[in-house]
């Protein structure tokens, strides 16, 4: 069972005194509280530090976590470009990155995204599978790659990532589509469903897909993305909770958690919402915290740290149950 944590890396996210080179500090603590993982968001919808220059400040800085994104966008950058930084970030992490890749959303979390990309919103996904698909073959050394959407000749001798292959890619969506193509292609499942029943159903119809296409279950990672609030009461970390959607997504609680999965409240009461998720099959947990300003961060990332022990010992069990 591994739980990481997610880096405050937009600006909606700082305090007006904070400064933004404490994030590679709060990296380094959440390693030497016991997180896993660290990760970032990526986007140019708001102001924050771009995905991949986050990881490469935290590959040298950290020693064990993995270090991933949730999720990069490819269609933001060149892809030839992008395998490039990618396979640089494994070099110099040692191994140790994870690559979490999205199409983007309806609405002006995604689609604006695609007009500054001057690329088309229609064809997404397969743009999207073919980009992944590129970069494995140029990984393993390809001079060219010839797909539906993609095609290039004479492609220059690429950097070689750290481990043969390449990281491991996930998927961030939850759309039938998605399910079927995370077990057809993908190394893991990064989504946030609202409710614990269903992942379960999602990660069941991975499995099914995965055993279609002659792939092991055990070979596609099981993530879960949550946002994590620990307080007094439920009432309380709600109110916080509050602040932070509408200030990082300009909507209400109530909205935010018709589509994201949101865990709030007391130490025993996360941990038991959480349990839930980990029965359901979880074995990954990326957390984000609950905090606007980077004090408040770090005393809720020792907080969760606090909870790692009594989740990863509900994955044994799980894990136990499932072997009985």
């Amino acid at each position: 069972m591994d739980i990481g944590v997610l880096l405050p890396t937009a600006t909606a996210q700082w305090g007006p005194a904070d400064d933004p080179r404490e994030l590679v500090a709060l990296g380094r603590q959440a390693e030497r509280l016991g997180f896993s993982s660290l990760f970032v968001n990526d986007s140019l919808i708001s102001p924050r530090i771009e995905a991949l220059t986050m990881l490469a400040a935290l590959a040298p800085a950290t020693e064990n976590v993995t270090l991933g994104t949730a999720a990069l966008m490819p269609f933001l950058r060149r892809p030839i470009q992008a395998a490039q930084s990618l396979a640089s970030i494994d070099l110099l992490s040692g191994g140790r990155l994870t690559v979490t890749v999205g199409a983007g959303f309806p609405g002006r979390f995604g689609r604006p995204l695609y007009t500054l990309s001057e690329l088309p919103w229609e064809g997404r996904f397969a743009r999207l599978d073919e980009t992944v698909a590129m970069w494995r073959s140029l990984w393993d050394g390809a001079d060219a790659f010839h797909g539906e959407i993609l095609r290039f000749d004479d492609i220059p001798p690429m950097t070689r990532p750290f481990r043969a292959g390449g990281p491991p890619i996930w998927l961030g969506g939850a759309t039938p589509a998605a399910l079927a193509r995370t077990g057809l292609m993908y190394d893991g499942w990064l989504p946030y469903p609202p409710e614990p029943a269903d992942y379960a159903s999602g990660l069941r119809d991975i499995h099914r897909a995965a055993a279609d296409a002659g792939r092991a279950a055990e070979d596609i990672t099981s993530a879960l993305f949550v946002s994590v609030r620990i307080d007094d009461d439920i009432e309380s970390g709600r109110r916080a909770l509050d602040d932070y959607a509408r200030a990082v997504y300009g909507m209400p609680l109530e909205e935010l958690e018709k589509i994201q999965a949101v865990v709030a409240g007391s130490p025993d009461q996360v941990r038991k919402r959480l349990g839930r998720y980990v029965a359901a099959g979880v074995r990954h947990i990326v957390v984000r915290l609950g905090a606007l300003d980077l004090h408040s961060q770090r005393d809720q990332l020792e907080r969760v740290a606090d909870l790692i022990p009594a989740v990863q010992a509900a994955a044994d069990h799980a894990s136990l149950s499932d072997g009985a």
